[in-house]
């Protein structure tokens, strides 16, 4: 029989559709006519050679022969303009926010086609540092109220440039999303004393069939009401509220469990198309009790329809408990 399933965190509800659920090797995103992309593009703004293509270079880490190997440059066709004040117009039922804020890019690398499942370990955990500190730099924007990044990766993940890069938007307004959630979190600290993150987190390690991979300082896990297929959340131990919190230290130990993961989806799953997104409060924010950040990975393997826009409850088509257990047995390489 079909479950609905809750998810606390992200106050949404999941149909588990085990009458129709695929066992989870089926999920395998088979290509049709895919061709391996080039290591170089010379009408790709991101391929080293081409740096001239893209605008303002906002920070650079070099290899150890002298060349670049990641880049932040600002993003040529901004979400939010860099320039102007944040004003706000308006009332209650016709509302403005001038649209300013930061949109950047960071090239994770100079070849276009190393996916970042295929980086090796240590340009990983110099990635998640840089996340970091744009992240940091970011927030540090008096317009900005949120700051948020991402990561699209394929077309069906919405990418526009097939070479590998994240993204960094920090806008005038707190998003509804990030709000309620912020909320849900306060009120279940004011009914327990606890945060609401934290007692997840303890509740799927001690049941374990959802835990894909599990270190000193991090857990990787399918949610409970996971919302889609082999939708995964990497979760820090160490309480913190915002992103911008985690040490040199943790960074390396998350930079595994992303190399982990992404090399399962990419071996185990045939590369399919991803999202990934840090979920975090601010910068400012980080000392508070009731947050905690975390990466949220979304492997695009099934589509939202007329039910999920129509409702907001999602359909599952995989058991997350029989999805964790084939991505701890999925090979990597």
């Amino acid at each position: 029989m079909p479950e609905l399933r809750f998810n606390p965190i992200s106050r949404e509800w999941v149909i588990i559709a085990t009458e129709r659920a695929k066992r989870p090797g089926e999920f395998m995103h088979v290509r049709m006519n895919h061709r391996a992309p080039p290591a170089y593009l010379n009408t790709c703004p991101f391929c080293a050679g081409n740096e001239h293509k893209t605008s303002e270079e906002r920070l650079r880490v070099n290899g150890d022969k002298g060349a670049w190997k990641i880049r932040v440059v600002a993003n040529s066709y901004p979400a939010l303009s860099p320039v102007g004040d944040k004003k706000r117009t308006g009332d209650v039922l016709k509302r403005l926010v001038t649209g300013v804020g930061v949109h950047e890019v960071i090239v994770e690398s100079p070849k276009h086609d190393i996916p970042t499942a295929l980086l090796d370990l240590k340009h990983l955990e110099e990635l998640i540092q840089i996340y970091r500190d744009r992240f940091i730099e970011a927030g540090k924007d008096e317009r900005a109220e949120h700051v948020i990044v991402f990561k699209n990766s394929g077309e069906g993940a919405g990418t526009t440039i097939e070479h590998p890069h994240t993204q960094v938007i920090a806008t005038p307004i707190v998003p509804v999303q990030f709000r309620e959630r912020v909320q849900a979190a306060m009120q279940y600290y004011d009914d327990t004393g606890e945060c609401l993150s934290c007692a997840v987190l303890r509740r799927e390690k001690d049941e374990g069939s959802r835990v894909i991979f599990e270190t000193e300082r991090f857990l990787t896990f399918i949610p409970y009401a996971a919302l889609s297929p082999f939708h995964t959340w990497i979760f820090p131990k160490r309480h913190c509220a915002s992103f911008a919190g985690i040490t040199d230290i943790e960074a390396v130990d998350m930079a595994r469990h992303l190399k982990t993961l992404l090399s399962k989806f990419h071996w185990g799953l045939d590369n399919p198309d991803f999202n990934y997104v840090i979920r975090s409060s601010r910068p400012h924010d980080a000392a508070n009790d009731y947050c905690h950040w975390y990466m949220s990975v979304m492997p695009r393997l099934s589509k939202v329809a007329g039910f999920e826009l129509g409702s907001g409850i999602y359909i599952n088509s995989a058991m997350p408990e029989e999805s964790a257990e084939f991505l701890r047995q999925a090979r990597m390489e």
